[in-house]
């Protein structure tokens, strides 16, 4: 998962023509913290995606901008444009993950 650290790569990573996913977390988040001990699996059930990261707490604005209103959150963007969003609150297991991934992408 690549990290993002700037606004202006972010913009150029959510204008792929293909979906990308994006994990918004923070460093003092402990559910970010879950998240990273299972996320390896689903990086390599979906690794025909390219997903990237963001610290919500290092480039500001963004988590606003999108509607991130807690974290964990994993956002699919193409075209510069939010497909979906599954919010911190669906996102403690793999299997919340997973079927949300199955559901937006196929």
């Amino acid at each position: 998962m690549e990290a993002i650290t700037s606004t202006e790569q972010f913009n150029d990573v959510i204008n792929s023509d293909k979906p990308v996913i994006v994990k918004f977390f923070a460093d003092w988040c402990p559910d970010c913290k879950r998240m990273d001990m299972f996320i390896g699996d689903i990086l390599e059930e979906f690794n025909q995606y390219d997903w990237y990261e963001v610290n919500s707490d290092e480039v500001k604005g963004l988590a606003e901008r999108f509607d991130v209103m807690g974290i964990p959150s994993i956002l699919i963007f193409q075209n510069g444009e939010k497909l979906a969003h599954q919010h911190s609150a669906y996102t403690k297991t793999p299997e919340e993950v997973t079927e949300f991934l199955h559901q937006q992408l196929g």
